[in-house]
């Protein structure tokens, strides 16, 4: 059974399915990469509540950077975020995203009981 939660016309928020929530990707507002990867993990906490998981059942990311330079930056939050035993495996690339101020974004997949 596939579980769709707060679709809209292009995406759902999250799609459940054989124990697994994809999580759509999450974005930060913010000044600098911190920040904006500070904001971005406050928003996939949120997705992970919604689907009934967590950040210890976290299987993988991927991480898209505006910048490469930014990466150091980056793990410097992600770090202190994920806990300690529970890394997912972990992709990252860079690309343009949506909007030339963002500098991050994160997917998540996770399982869920």
């Amino acid at each position: 059974m596939i579980e769709r939660i707060e679709t809209g016309a292009r995406s759902s928020k999250v799609v459940k399915h054989n124990g697994v929530a994809y999580i759509t990707g999450q974005v930060g507002e913010g000044n600098g990469i911190k920040e904006q990867t500070e904001e971005c993990l406050r928003r996939v906490d949120a997705m992970l509540a919604l689907a009934g998981s967590s950040r210890e059942k976290m299987l993988r990311a991927t991480v898209w950077l505006a910048h490469m330079s930014d990466f150091a930056g980056l793990n410097e939050v992600w770090n202190a975020w994920v806990p300690e035993g529970h890394a997912p495996a972990r992709a990252c690339g860079e690309a343009r995203l949506a909007r030339p101020e963002l500098l991050v974004e994160i997917i998540v997949d996770a399982a869920y009981d």
